[in-house]
Parts: C-alpha cells; sequence; structure tokens
C-alpha cells in the first residue's frame, strides 16, 4: 500500500440509502470504504424523504422489489433497529369523473374501490364530489431514520469504514485498481460503486466516464397544522389520482406535497413556493381543512434515467465501475431486497431475487 492511501475491495460512493444499504450487504464478504461528501449520512435524498413501504407504487420492477423487501421491513435481522421499521398507514386515492382510466390503473396495482360513506370513515374531512375512492391498505410507513442507521451500524459491524466530507474530485483506473482523489485523501480498491444518487453522473464524469443520463427531479413538500380537535394520525395517506397533491399525517400534523417532479442540476435542494401553494390548493378541494400557514417546507431530488428504472450494475466500457444509481422515488422502500441484488452483482453471485 502506497503511503497515505486507505485501501479497500471495494468503495461505495455514497451514503444515503443506495449506498448505506449495498455497503451493509457487501461489508461481510469484502472490506467496503463508504465515501459520502456530505458532513453525515442520508442529508439530500434520503434525509428528505417522507417514505413509505407501498407495493402498489412505482413501475413492475419496483412494485415486485417492494414486495420481496415487505419480509425484510416487518422482521429486520437481531439487532437491526430497536424501534419498528414500518407501522401500518394505508392509502386513500380519490379522483374526478375524468379519471377512470387512473383509477382501473391503481385498481390493478392493489387498490380497492370504496364509497364516499366508507372513505369518509376513514377521513371524515373529506369532502364529498369526488367520482373515485379507493384504499390501498398495504402502505405502511418508514421510519427512515432508523432504516438508514441500521444499514450503516450493520456496516460499521462488519469492519466496514465510513469517510465524510469526502467528496471525489478526480478518479482513474490504474494497476487493476480505482485511485480516487478527496477531500478526505487518497482512496483505492479494485470495484467501485456509484451510489451517489442526483450526483452519481458527476461522480462518472469526475472518473473519466460518460454518464447514463441521469435527470434528478425536484420534489417540494411542507408541514401543515392538523384542523382543530382531530386526530389525523389516524387517517391513510391521502392522495389524488391525478397526482396534484399528496397528504401525510406525520408527528401529529400534516405534510403535504403538490408532487411536482421537475427537472433540476444537483444541488441543495429547497421547496418551490408555488408549487407548494398549488398543491395545498389541491389537498384543499378534497379535505375540508383551509391551511392557516406552513410551518416548514423543504425539496429533495428524485433522480431517474429514461425507463424510470434503477440502473443497478457494472459499466461495460469501465473495468471495476458499478452504478448503483436513477433510484426515482422508489430507493428506500425496495432498498432490502434491491442491495441484496446488487450485493450478489458486484460480487460475481447469482441474485437472491
Amino acid at each position: 500500500m502506497a503511503r497515505g492511501i486507505l485501501t479497500a475491495d471495494v468503495i461505495v460512493v455514497g451514503a444515503g440509502i443506495a449506498g448505506a444499504s449495498l455497503a451493509a450487504r457487501l461489508a461481510g464478504k469484502a472490506k467496503v470504504a463508504v465515501l459520502e461528501m456530505e458532513a453525515h449520512p442520508g442529508y439530500h435524498a434520503t434525509g428528505r424523504s417522507s417514505a413509505n413501504y407501498e407495493p402498489t407504487y412505482g413501475p413492475p420492477l419496483i412494485r415486485d422489489l417492494t414486495k420481496a423487501s415487505g419480509a425484510f421491513f416487518r422482521a429486520p435481522p437481531e439487532g437491526f433497529a430497536d424501534v419498528p421499521l414500518v407501522a401500518p398507514r394505508g392509502c386513500l386515492a380519490v379522483g374526478g369523473a375524468d379519471d377512470g382510466a387512473l383509477a382501473d390503473e391503481a385498481i390493478a396495482t392493489g387498490y380497492r374501490r370504496v364509497d364516499f360513506t366508507q372513505a369518509r370513515a376513514r377521513v371524515p374531512l373529506l369532502r364529498p364530489g369526488a367520482a373515485h375512492h379507493l384504499i390501498d391498505d398495504s402502505l405502511m410507513d418508514i421510519d427512515v431514520e432508523a432504516l438508514l442507521r441500521g444499514f450503516l451500524t450493520q456496516h460499521r459491524r462488519a469492519g466496514g469504514a465510513l469517510h465524510l466530507a469526502a467528496r471525489i474530485d478526480a478518479g482513474r483506473r490504474e494497476g487493476g485498481v480505482w485511485r480516487l482523489e478527496t477531500a478526505a485523501g487518497f482512496f483505492e480498491a479494485p470495484m467501485l460503486v456509484n451510489a451517489a444518487g442526483a450526483w452519481a453522473d458527476d461522480v462518472a464524469r469526475r472518473c473519466g466516464l460518460p454518464p447514463i443520463g441521469l435527470v434528478p427531479k425536484r420534489r417540494s413538500a411542507c408541514i401543515v397544522a392538523a384542523p382543530a380537535g382531530v386526530n389525523v394520525m389516524d387517517w391513510p395517506q391521502v392522495v389524488s389520482l391525478r397526482d396534484t397533491f399528496y397528504a401525510k399525517p406525520t408527528g401529529g400534523k400534516l405534510l403535504i406535497s403538490p408532487v411536482d417532479a421537475v427537472p433540476a442540476e444537483p444541488h441543495d435542494a429547497f421547496a418551490d413556493d408555488m408549487a407548494l401553494a398549488e398543491g395545498i390548493d389541491a389537498f384543499g378541494q378534497v379535505i375540508d381543512h383551509e391551511v392557516m400557514r406552513i410551518e416548514r417546507s423543504w425539496g429533495g431530488l428524485r433522480s431517474f434515467v429514461a425507463d424510470g428504472n434503477p440502473v443497478v450494475g457494472y459499466d461495460p466500457a469501465a473495468e471495476g465501475f458499478f452504478w448503483c444509481a436513477g433510484h426515482g422515488g422508489y430507493g428506500i422502500q425496495s432498498a432490502p431486497a434491491l442491495s441484496e441484488v446488487a450485493a450478489a452483482l458486484v460480487l460475481g453471485e447469482s441474485p437472491v431475487y
């Protein structure tokens, strides 16, 4: 080992849910170092997600991976977390007279139709007038912090290392290893996993590789007060079939998002005030609650490639360079299964799922 260079079998770039879960799967079989550009893990998309376990959500591949992750969420390995990873929530989807096709699509993924009386029993402030009311009882809240912490703890207990404030300045393949220059020093390993979220294409460029066409898309969200005297924690999540808003009970308040998806360069995202206003207006057309003020707002980046599916596998043009990117808004709910598949591929083994 050259003096001043930290070595590993595998370097994972990114300590969000994609990188942390994959590092945890690899750490018992290889010496793994995780490099995170921020001062703490999960700073961007992972730490800003209102993630659900939602097997009816996403393209077919994601729905399959989410279903395959269910057993892990319900019964994680012993010592993984000191709190449950999931809690029942359910989801009520509401649509107008012109949303029949959208309702049919939702039913095909696992929703069931209910009448207004049944829907209002779940959400007492539901306004009348919608043509479609659908329920998905499979949706559960995910404790994202506990999930991320659990994977990072697994990684550490298996001998893995985490290096923070380690933004990659440059990388090159030389002598059968990837050599990285970072703000935290020099690293090298035969295998490099690019799990850098919205920055994955930037990491590739810094390593001299072409991008995969990753498009980060901003999503805004805010916290508002619950209606006076109403325990919203008993409510399901409420969504529009047209994706004009979703509202999720959290901490005795309501999290509202306009479900925006605006292409953006990788950055420390913030909420779009106009998008939030539109989302709150759409919410108010469905729920009889006037939002007087926003208590807190934020933005996050969900990253996609053209087909909407994750990019997982070795780059055919670069030895030892493995992509684990493009998870969109589905990375947390599919992390247990997707990380198993990715770890097997990194190690040249047959995937479990």
